[in-house]
């Protein structure tokens, strides 16, 4: 747990290198990129009002627990900087040690239009969602590499040498709004996991249904039950409809129910905890976790294994289980040659990230309190 112990600061310093526009021009949208019929794409490049982040997207931000899932792995990657270093051998050691080294100018800002956070936070969505996620390069520095960026949203962009889910490599022929975009003024993330709205379509149909159900139930204040006519003539279905709608909408707006001598209710049995389905909530949740591979504790479930948990063991968590292979990713593709001249690597600052819990928990004042309890009886479903 070297990792968790160590804060290690970036290197900052000035940017060495003057910036210098793309050669193309750097005026958002309108062709501004250097617009001809074979990179048709980037004429709608910053053009915000064809934007959009695809209906399968939201309807798996629409379960809480997903949308918990999300936001908890986008907090690490939007609030942990990058920094830049070079290798060299140690032969003391045996192995490449890191030396830190001044950033490019872009590092803490790579869209100058949006801050840090947000541009982090959606490329973990594109990511999360569908597996990958790309940034347009809108101008370069002298020597060649990218000096800023504009990421587009990954709902928007084809392509066509591959259909998916499963992305294998960059793509050749990449398509954003029906334009195509030359490659080479892209950077391309490709996630080591396949995309949320591909995976497990049902599992989050199933979560989508049951969300239905619970709120259809959740529209009467008292149990269901059957209202029976047990004299006079026979009702038609029409008659037995209107009567129905009638009790419902009395027993709505009015504490006391009045039946004639014709009339009986009989009331279900169920409470209000099952009418709201909420033992199949809760394990709805716990799928939803495992969709999201974060610890369930993090989503508020327990299922009684985590007996005590600190804010420190929390973030600890996160990263490993769930942030640090999207963090990996993006690191490891702005680290390749069409980013960074070679041998200049990027990555997370990870434990300047941790850095303020452990010293809040070392410090004398402060006390570990648990966040769950062990829960005295589990759903066999759950503990399986």
């Amino acid at each position: 747990m070297a990792i968790f112990t160590r804060a290690t600061k970036a290197a900052v310093s000035p940017p060495s290198e003057a910036a210098k526009a793309a050669a193309a021009g750097s005026g958002r949208g309108g062709g501004g990129y250097g617009y001809n019929a074979n990179n048709a794409g980037v004429n709608l490049v910053g053009q915000y009002y064809t934007y959009y982040e695809g209906d399968a997207r939201n309807r798996a931000m629409s379960v809480p627990t997903l949308a918990r899932a999300r936001d908890l792995i986008a907090s690490v990657l939007g609030a942990t900087y990058l920094c830049m270093y070079n290798e060299i051998w140690n032969e003391i050691d045996g192995e490449m040690e890191k030396v830190y080294i001044a950033p490019r100018s872009w590092l803490k800002q790579p869209d100058p239009a949006i801050p840090y956070s947000t541009l982090m936070s959606w490329t973990l969505d594109d990511l999360f969602f569908y597996g990958r996620a790309f940034w347009f390069i809108t101008s370069r520095t002298a020597d060649g590499f990218p000096s800023s960026f504009t990421r587009l949203p990954a709902a928007t962009v084809t392509t066509r040498d591959q259909a998916g889910p499963i992305w294998y490599a960059p793509s050749n022929q990449v398509y954003f709004q029906g334009g195509q975009i030359n490659s080479d003024d892209l950077v391309q993330f490709i996630s080591p996991i396949e995309g949320i709205v591909y995976q497990s379509e049902q599992a989050v149909a199933t979560a989508l249904r049951l969300e239905h159900a619970r709120y259809r139930n959740a529209t009467s204040t008292i149990p269901s039950g059957v209202l029976q006519v047990t004299g006079g003539e026979p009702l038609s279905a029409q008659e037995l409809g209107d009567l129905a709608a009638a009790f419902n909408a009395a027993r709505e707006n009015n504490q006391t129910a009045a039946l004639s001598e014709n009339l009986k209710y009989e009331a279900t049995s169920m409470s209000p905890s099952d009418m709201l389905l909420i033992d199949a909530a809760n394990f709805q949740a716990l799928e939803m976790c495992r969709l999201g591979n974060i610890p369930p504790y993090l989503a508020g479930i327990n299922i009684g294994s985590y007996a005590y948990t600190t804010s420190k063991g929390a973030r600890e968590d996160l990263y490993l289980f769930a942030a640090r292979q999207y963090m990996d990713c993006v690191a490891q593709t702005l680290s390749m040659n069409n980013v960074l001249p070679r041998g200049t690597y990027i990555e997370f600052d990870i434990d300047d990230y941790l850095a303020e819990v452990i010293a809040e928990t070392e410090s004398p004042d402060v006390q570990e309190m648990p966040m769950t309890q062990p829960a005295t009886t589990a759903p066999s479903e759950v503990m399986q």
